[in-house]
């Protein structure tokens, strides 16, 4: 079997813990039964000797192999190909959780639905904002009641796309926590749930031109891009120049801009010039999530 889970931009600006959209850039598994078990990794993170062996991913489908499979042991290969890049704010670790938790259930012959999927994940990222666009696709609100997730996505048009700066350097998640204060003024608080809650009714209307306006926070994102100031300047390069939103990917480093399909390739040529030791890459939404295939 294939399995495939795509990158995630979460937060989008106001939507902290909230809000996230899939990216159509997929890291792919691939299993077969075999006499022993192998592992092969290639992209991203194939040189770094934990990534290689993708301890977290074998570490979780092996837990639930286990209990699913009513305590039976079967070994197999599995194959990885990684394309969402490590520790940029990009879904990578909710990828992982995503597939081994899919792989297991279809190695042990056990009905899942996507739902059952994410509640799961939970117990390996608490925040739903990145899991819950890796399992549904497109773009989601998601909110926790009672150790659950529940959450509403919206399918996104094919005439948007994706342009991702990828800088050289990471933000560490437990880092970019760390530079958020204990409390709030109720101001910063008002602001960025309105802002959050506009950009939802925006998202779920197909109506793109005020997404800059609704993008703004006062929460968490201007003190987690102060870590990587050139990310100011990403954002405003990417404004000027006609991206519909210009927001920070997650915790960071990546920075996410969306823009109609016609002016995606400009946008991209204005942040290549002038950030060449970062990656720019031009990706397509994702409306599928989590995908299986024989």
């Amino acid at each position: 079997m294939l399995v495939s889970v795509p990158a995630t931009s979460a937060n989008l600006g106001p939507g902290f813990d909230t809000l996230g959209l899939a990216i159509n850039l997929r890291n792919e598994i691939r299993i077969k039964p075999s006499r022993f078990l192998s592992v092969s990794t290639k992209g991203e993170g194939a040189s770094n000797p934990r990534i290689k062996r993708n301890i977290m991913f074998l570490n979780i489908f092996n837990e639930h192999y286990k209990r699913l499979s009513g305590g039976k042991y079967n070994t197999f290969r599995f194959e990885f190909m990684n394309k969402i890049p490590i520790s940029r704010g990009l879904g990578s670790s909710s990828a992982v959780i995503v597939a081994a938790l899919t792989a297991s259930h279809i190695a042990a012959g056990v009905k899942y639905n996507k739902r059952k999927i994410l509640n799961l994940a939970l117990k390996y990222e608490p925040h739903p904002d990145n899991i819950t666009p890796a399992v549904m696709g497109g773009f989601n609100v998601a909110c926790l009641h009672e150790d659950r997730v529940y959450s509403k996505k919206h399918r996104m048009p094919n005439y948007l796309k994706a342009i991702l700066v990828i800088p050289n350097k990471t933000i560490s998640t437990n880092r970019s926590r760390n530079v958020l204060p204990n409390n709030y003024h109720k101001s910063e608080v008002v602001f960025s749930l309105s802002h959050a809650a506009y950009m939802t009714g925006l998202f779920m209307t197909d109506s793109w031109d005020q997404l800059r306006i609704a993008a703004k926070d006062k929460l968490h994102q201007e003190r987690r891009m102060s870590m990587m100031p050139e990310l100011f300047k990403v954002q405003t390069l990417a404004l000027e120049n006609g991206a519909l939103m210009s927001t920070l990917s997650g915790s960071g480093s990546t920075f996410f801009t969306l823009a109609y399909e016609d002016d995606a390739p400009k946008i991209a040529k204005v942040l290549e010039d002038a950030f060449t030791q970062f990656r720019v890459m031009v990706c397509d939404l994702d409306n599928f999530g989590v995908k299986v295939s024989s």
